[in-house]
């Protein structure tokens, strides 16, 4: 399977802080891989990262192929590369679907959709994957006029989903989309994640707190501690792994 994410040797600073600490990873073509690990361990920066939100101290980060992000100051003799913006990496085929969701309430969920189209420019298409988001998601089609502040938790977790699947990604980043939301919703998301991976062929990274779900519904795992990955592996050997279940899975 063809290696469609590679993150080299990042490092990520805020101010004298260290985010992210040489962190190096891989997404491949097709698969759902998660990243766990404990509130502030760096898991939603490397994702802000990655769609180019915070800038590299070391490191790269390639997208099929191509390098999307690039040290501030690369080494020397290196040549120095223009940073791509936010919009770029994502008309790349990147799409994010932020922590706390990040809707926007006063706007009703069509035009939240309309906002995850902002670079199509056929009407036409834009219509087209509209109407897909409504069958994919019935309870959206039946709020589609409603302003986003009235929908649930849940609801607003759908349509943050189908914001970012506007765009037609081939990888979606997914920050924490269980957070907050009751064990049934959360069930019934992540069935939706793991549909969207198998029939429409999107990749899946996905950071979760809750470590269980992410590991059952993954690949691959990825474990990262004070901003650096201390463990990788299948996530069916990540879930038997005896300092993973003791140190997440509450056991």
């Amino acid at each position: 399977m063809s290696e469609l994410l590679n993150i080299n040797d990042i490092s990520v600073s805020y101010g004298n802080i260290k985010a992210l600490q040489n962190v190096s990873m891989h997404v491949n073509q097709g698969d759902i891989v998660c990243l766990i690990g404990a509130n502030g361990s760096g898991k939603s920066t490397l994702l802000k990262a990655i769609v180019g939100q915070e800038p590299l101290d070391t490191g790269s980060i390639t997208f099929d192929g191509e390098e999307i992000c690039q040290a501030k100051y690369p080494l020397e003799g290196k040549k120095k590369h223009k940073a791509l913006t936010t919009d770029i990496i994502v008309s790349r085929g990147i799409a994010l679907v932020p922590e706390g969701r990040r809707v926007f309430a006063d706007m009703t969920v069509e035009e939240n959709l309309d906002m995850g189209a902002f670079m199509v420019r056929d009407d036409k298409l834009i219509a087209e994957r509209k109407e897909s988001m409504y069958d994919f998601f019935p309870i959206l089609g039946a709020r589609r006029r409603q302003k986003t502040r009235s929908l649930s938790g849940g609801e607003q977790q759908m349509m943050a989903i189908a914001r970012a699947l506007m765009s037609a990604p081939r990888m979606i980043l997914l920050d924490e989309p269980g957070l907050g939301l009751a064990p049934l919703v959360i069930a019934d998301i992540f069935g939706k994640i793991e549909f969207i991976n198998k029939q429409d062929n999107v990749t899946v990274f996905l950071v979760e707190q809750n470590a269980r779900m992410a590991l059952k519904a993954s690949t691959e795992g990825y474990v990262m501690e004070n901003g650096r990955i201390v463990l990788s592996d299948k996530s069916s050997a990540l879930l038997a792994n005896e300092k993973v279940r003791a140190a997440y899975l509450g056991e």
